[in-house]
């Protein structure tokens, strides 16, 4: 299929019944980006029905999920081996590996950049001009290693002013269902105290984390002050998404992006 725009993109996802998101932010008509839910697939049980992630799923089934997403992309995805840390991968057609990192950039038309989470934030990042795209998988591992702005340093190598630059929130774990223990709260707070106002104050030793306040706060200290996005919740929203910290034994959604 050949997607030249977002409204092209929207419009076939409607047409296929599907409740994918495709991002509603500033970003320039070429580029295109799309968020799966858990719905399209043929998984069953606890990976019912559109679990794009390998592992203990039945495989022929996960590739005919993976078949099914890439019907709406121009081309397959080139996969990353994430590792919940903050390295990142430009992206060629050329690239023929599944590079280990937990983000990617590229430059070139119709190359897709996508992350697999089921309660981290996958967070889009484009120029306005529409000459690169990014992408980061932002689990707070990420996020606190400094994903985010490993991703910026990478547009940047491509001549992009940080001031161009637009981001979206994806569909995460929300506040009020993110405990975490000490260890989370200290990998933001020891180094940035203003950090404190996006953890609530839980049980005893426990706080609750706004993964998205947390990446709006990060990507606004680093530059980037046009952020959309966010307001999901992976944990609650049952019906819509995959979410590990809800059943462990869980599918995975992908968010995808590129340049038309």
């Amino acid at each position: 299929m050949t997607v030249t725009t977002r409204a092209m993109l929207d419009t076939h996802l409607r047409s296929a019944g599907l409740d994918w998101i495709v991002p509603d932010w500033d970003a320039p008509p070429n580029v295109c980006a799309v968020a799966t839910t858990r719905r399209g697939g043929c998984s069953s049980g606890a990976y019912a029905t559109m679990n794009l992630g390998r592992g203990r799923d039945d495989e022929a089934a996960v590739a005919e999920n993976r078949r099914r997403f890439e019907r709406f992309l121009p081309a397959r995805p080139i996969p990353l081996a994430q590792v919940h840390g903050a390295g990142v991968a430009t992206l060629e057609r050329t690239t023929a590996v599944s590079p280990t990192a937990d983000a990617a950039v590229t430059c070139e038309a119709g190359v897709v950049c996508s992350v697999l989470t089921a309660d981290c934030l996958p967070v889009l990042l484009a120029d306005r001009m529409g000459t690169a795209v990014g992408i980061a998988h932002a689990g707070w591992r990420g996020l606190a290693a400094g994903v985010l702005e490993a991703t910026l340093a990478a547009l940047a190598g491509f001549g992009v002013d940080r001031g161009d630059l637009v981001a979206w929130l994806g569909p995460a774990i929300g506040p009020r269902a993110f405990e975490v223990g000490a260890d989370v709260y200290a990998a933001f707070c020891d180094t940035d105290p203003a950090a404190d106002v996006f953890f609530a104050a839980g049980r005893a030793g426990k706080w609750y984390a706004d993964l998205y306040a947390l990446a709006r706060h990060r990507l606004t200290r680093a530059g980037v002050s046009h952020v959309s996005g966010g307001g999901y919740c992976t944990y609650t929203e049952a019906a819509r998404f995959f979410s590990y910290r809800r059943e462990r034994e869980s599918g995975r959604m992908a968010t995808a992006i590129w340049l038309a």
